[in-house]
């Protein structure tokens, strides 16, 4: 079962929400975050996927801060309109945006936050500021510029090794300066899990990589 509702920021903004609820009894709560095209058909059915493993799962949308019902797709020009869009949102913003879909879903227990790209650098954020029960960063090629804030509930991070856009050396950084995360590298590059996107999309590095989500959530959040 899904649904969309408006919630609001601590700061008055208000913004929409995709919720996707488990048949039953939630196990607990995930909030997925978005990659910079928006709540993109593979973001709603990312949410969709963890609501049939037993989660409340809620997806806000982050780009209603400068333009609401905004999704995009994969071209090179949408490529270059999203990033114009991620660069006009504050980051402490966005992070206030998941906080309320995070405060919103509690009630059914503990919750997660899984991000991927400019998602996974706001999951490693939330997870430094806000009361989490875990977080999961794919690819936040950005996560190192957020040091030495790092996160104060367990996290895993997966990267891709041919990821261009975050160097090997960045990951042995966040290796050094967080040794208690869980850290995964997969023969893959960027946005690996996306298979919306054939060019990106690698099927093993994906089973796997949520094989091992699976296990860290049901380890930390029920």
């Amino acid at each position: 079962m899904s649904q969309s509702e408006t919630l609001m920021a601590r700061d008055g903004h208000e913004f929409k929400v995709y919720i996707a609820k488990p048949a039953g009894k939630a196990r607990g709560a995930v909030v997925i975050v978005q990659e910079i095209f928006g709540l993109s058909p593979w973001i709603v059915r990312s949410a969709d996927s963890y609501a049939a493993d037993g989660y409340l799962c809620v997806a806000p949308a982050l780009f209603d801060r400068v333009r609401r019902h905004l999704v995009l797709g994969y071209s090179a020009p949408e490529v270059e309109q999203a990033i114009g869009y991620r660069k006009q949102i504050d980051p402490a913003k966005a992070v206030l945006d998941i906080g309320a879909a995070a405060a919103m879903a509690r009630h059914v227990g503990k919750v997660a936050v899984i991000g991927f790209c400019w998602g996974g650098t706001l999951a490693w954020a939330c997870a430094c500021e806000l009361p989490l029960g875990a977080a999961v960063c794919y690819y936040g090629a950005r996560i190192p510029e957020l040091l030495p804030k790092v996160p104060r509930c367990p996290a895993m991070l997966h990267f891709g090794e041919q990821d261009k856009s975050i160097a090997l050396s960045d990951v042995d950084r966040l290796r050094g300066a967080f040794p208690q995360g869980v850290y995964h590298l997969y023969a893959a590059g960027h946005a690996f899990a996306n298979d919306d996107r054939p060019d990106h999309y690698n099927a093993e590095a994906t089973t796997l990589a949520r094989s091992r989500t699976d296990a860290f959530l049901a380890q930390h959040i029920g």
